[in-house]
């Protein structure tokens, strides 16, 4: 992630390069449709995982959302060898930089955190990237946990492939669960604990402020700390 400021903990030097190149402008904002298939969750926690980019904007924005428990940064899509930052960032593991959302559908649904996530989170028409942060290890994808969120998943991505609201094919994948592992300390919470880091005011914060605006009855203005 680029913008170094003066003086950083070794842990967060090494982070800054977790999502470079910070030179593209803007954030990507789509007012993605309401889900015509809707989620038919039970009672009780859920968890979906969602790969967004750079997990600092990803883990950012849930964390703002009425009903998420816990967003955790972390990895998803290799092997536990190679799940650490050092290797996952050099794009040849098959992990994606990934958020683990913990929600209450009773709050918000699967179908809720999928049109945020489409609105305000990723550009689903850019392919192994986001932003400016490039390779497949900042893809974009779905991993649905268990066959209602499959469903909708499918559901979803259909729907929006359909709505003619981006111009492009719709590049978001979705993939199979597999273990997910959490990602190192210092890069939980990182948007919160450095607001002011160049990569979270200039790539993040706008994000953020987005879902403020679009869905003003799920944003909770204090954020969901692991």
């Amino acid at each position: 992630m680029a913008g170094r400021g003066i003086l950083f903990a070794l842990p967060v030097m090494l982070a800054l390069a977790a999502c470079q190149n910070a030179d593209a402008a803007g954030t990507h904002v789509t007012a993605a449709p309401v889900a015509t298939t809707p989620a038919q969750e039970s009672p009780g926690l859920k968890q979906a995982i969602f790969d967004g980019g750079c997990f600092w904007g990803v883990e950012a924005v849930f964390s703002h959302v009425k009903g998420v428990t816990s967003a955790v940064s972390g990895y998803h899509g290799g092997a536990a060898g190679t799940a650490h930052y050092d290797d996952v960032g050099g794009g040849t593991t098959g992990h994606a930089e990934a958020v683990r959302v913990t929600y209450d559908p009773a709050q918000v649904r699967y179908d809720d955190l999928l049109r945020i996530f489409f609105s305000v989170i990723i550009d689903p028409t850019q392919a192994n990237g986001q932003g400016p942060d490039i390779g497949s290890q900042y893809r974009s994808a779905l991993v649905p946990i268990g066959p209602e969120q499959d469903k909708v998943a499918r559901a979803y991505l259909a729907q929006i492939a359909a709505s003619g609201l981006w111009h492009g094919r719709i590049a978001t994948k979705i993939e199979p669960l597999r273990q997910f592992y959490e990602a190192e300390k210092y890069h939980q919470d990182f948007a919160v604990l450095n607001p002011t880091h160049p990569y979270i005011a200039y790539w993040d914060v706008p994000k953020v402020a987005a879902l403020k605006q679009m869905f003003p009855a799920a944003y909770k203005a204090d954020f969901t700390r692991n």
